[in-house]
This record gives structure tokens, C-alpha cells and sequence, in this order.
């Protein structure tokens, strides 16, 4: 057994150890509880059950992209610019998960197609970083007037074929980053102040 104490942390790392290793589907919570030679009752003493233990490994995963999405848009400057940075790095940081991280990102596409409240809370970090953007854009001119909300959804809905995790096959094409960058410009002809 396990001499040192047990915490939410060292648990959440050997889930996600073991998620890298065999994937969503064959990771349980057995498996967890073996590897750091504890009971699987221990395991959930700080998880309730095996898709909560998921979610907060896709958590922590998804902070570390929101991290590198933020930081894309720091740099003062006009809104559209800051809206193509935005969109360019959060679909540059979801290809590299999917491409380099691939047992964590198939993780994120179950947590994504059961709507789960992480999936549901990264979606809403992504339509605020939008929506903040194009509110200082309609303020300053840069954008036609509107709801800031109501265009920002539209702008995640209308770029999802390249963040939406459901669409992660097609982004193996040589052809997905222009098309992205087309996809942007339209975007942002669209929205900009006549």
C-alpha cells in the first residue's frame, strides 16, 4: 500500500498518465487505484466517479490551452487583428493537442460529445475572449454595430470545423490552415464598420 497521503492532484496526474497510455474507453478507475497502490475507494474519496476523474484531468489539460489562447491576444491593438490572433491560436492550439496529445484529445472529444460541464465551460471561455473582442471593436469603431454576444457565437459557429473536436479528422489536410485563414477574413469583412 501507499505510504505517502493521497491528494485530488497526485491522483488527477496518474489518471492522466494512464489516459496517454490506453485512452479514454480502457482507463478505469481500477487502474488508477492500481497504479498508485491504493484501493479504488480511496480514488473515490476525492473523485465521485469515473467521468468526474476525467473531467478534471481534461481540466487542467484545458487550462494550459486557454494559457496560449490568452496569451495571443495581450498585445494591444486593433480588434481585428486581435480577432484573427485569437482565432488563429486557438485552432493552432487545438491541431497540436489533436495531433500531439491524441489520447487526451480523444478524452476531450467524449467530454465534448457528452456536454459536459468543462467542455460547456471551455466553450464559454472561448465565446467570452470573442465576444470581449468584438464589444471593444463595436466601441471603437473597428466593427459594425450589434450585439456583441450574438456575433460572437456566430463566430464560433461559423469557425468550427476548425476547433470543434468533432471535425479533428479534417484537420490532418494540408488544406485546413488556409482555409482557416479564408474562413477569417470572411469573418472579419463581415463584421467590420462600413
Amino acid at each position: 500500500m501507499r505510504a505517502e497521503p493521497l491528494d485530488a492532484e497526485t491522483i488527477v496526474s496518474a489518471t492522466e498518465e494512464l489516459l496517454r497510455r490506453h485512452g479514454p474507453e480502457k482507463t478505469t478507475v481500477l487502474d488508477v487505484a492500481r497504479l498508485l497502490s491504493v484501493s479504488h475507494g480511496s480514488v473515490y474519496r476525492h473523485f465521485r466517479s469515473k467521468a468526474a476523474l476525467r473531467e478534471a484531468v481534461i481540466l487542467r489539460w484545458l487550462d494550459r490551452m486557454r494559457d496560449e489562447i490568452a496569451a495571443a491576444v495581450q498585445d494591444p491593438g486593433p480588434a481585428p487583428d486581435r480577432l484573427r490572433r485569437l482565432l488563429t491560436a486557438m485552432f493552432a492550439a487545438k491541431w497540436a493537442k489533436a495531433r500531439e496529445d491524441p489520447e487526451l484529445f480523444a478524452t476531450f472529444r467524449v467530454l465534448a460529445a457528452e456536454h459536459s460541464d468543462v467542455a460547456s465551460a471551455h466553450v464559454a471561455f472561448l465565446l467570452g475572449e470573442v465576444r470581449a473582442i468584438v464589444a471593444d471593436g463595436i466601441a471603437r469603431g473597428d466593427f459594425a454595430s450589434g450585439e456583441p454576444e450574438v456575433i460572437a457565437r456566430a463566430v464560433l459557429n461559423a469557425t468550427s470545423r476548425f476547433h470543434n473536436p468533432v471535425h479533428a479528422d479534417e484537420w490532418r489536410s494540408p488544406e485546413t490552415a488556409a482555409e482557416s485563414e479564408d474562413v477569417i477574413s470572411l469573418i472579419l469583412d463581415g463584421i467590420r464598420a462600413r
